[in-house]
């Protein structure tokens, strides 16, 4: 088996942390940016990332989390808040963060522009907050195979409030909403979860060529 599938195979979602284990400040930088460095749809990154060491901060945020350890136990739990609506700001904030890297004018880029905004600028706010969350899990799941890779457990969680975890942060006043929660730290040696089996459908449940 090559070393994806073994570190795929070796990773699950993690239930106890050991949290007198620490992820360094480096891994957690090279997680951060394998983060910002993941795909997204026009390369738009309708998201923030949050990552949350704060004692305090991380005791309200388990509360809002149903009690579930791994919200103070983790070395850090990051949160990804998308845009849940968006206004024709978000893209011309983007054509010009073009212009500036590639060094191309605005006329360059105005087909590109107008193609966003005829296809995107119409969706109902339930249409965008929707998007834009999936766009946050293309992150979280670039995130888990990051970890996996560097052998750092972690844990995606949706299992909060996110109405609590909005005020807690401050996300609203931002203009975001918290989409989705991994935990990342080290597993405890008291994880009996660790010990399962992994359970997932064959290829041939799963996978169909045509």
């Amino acid at each position: 088996m090559n070393k994806v599938l073994d570190k795929l195979n070796w990773r699950y979602a993690t239930k106890k942390f050991d949290s007198s284990k620490k992820v360094s400040t480096e891994n957690l930088e090279t997680l951060l940016n394998a983060g910002r460095l993941t795909a997204s749809s026009y390369g738009l990154q309708p998201y923030e990332f949050f990552v949350i060491e704060d004692t305090d901060t991380r005791t309200k945020l388990r509360a809002a989390s149903y009690d579930q350890s791994q919200i103070t136990d983790a070395s850090y739990v990051i949160v990804l808040a998308n845009k849940p609506t968006f206004d024709v700001t978000m893209i011309d904030d983007y054509i010009a963060n073009i212009m500036a890297i590639r060094g191309l004018s605005k006329d360059d880029l105005e087909g590109f522009s107008q193609t966003m905004k005829s296809t995107l600028l119409g969706l109902s706010d339930a249409h965008k907050n929707a998007w834009t969350s999936n766009q946050a899990y293309i992150v979280l799941g670039n995130l888990m195979t990051i970890a996996a890779e560097m052998e750092i457990d972690t844990c995606p969680m949706e299992g909060f409030d996110k109405a609590q975890y909005n005020e807690i942060l401050g996300l609203t006043d931002k203009g975001l909403n918290a989409a989705v929660v991994l935990a990342v730290g080290y597993r405890s040696a008291e994880d009996d979860t660790q010990n399962y089996l992994k359970v997932r459908y064959s290829k041939e449940q799963i996978i169909t060529h045509i």
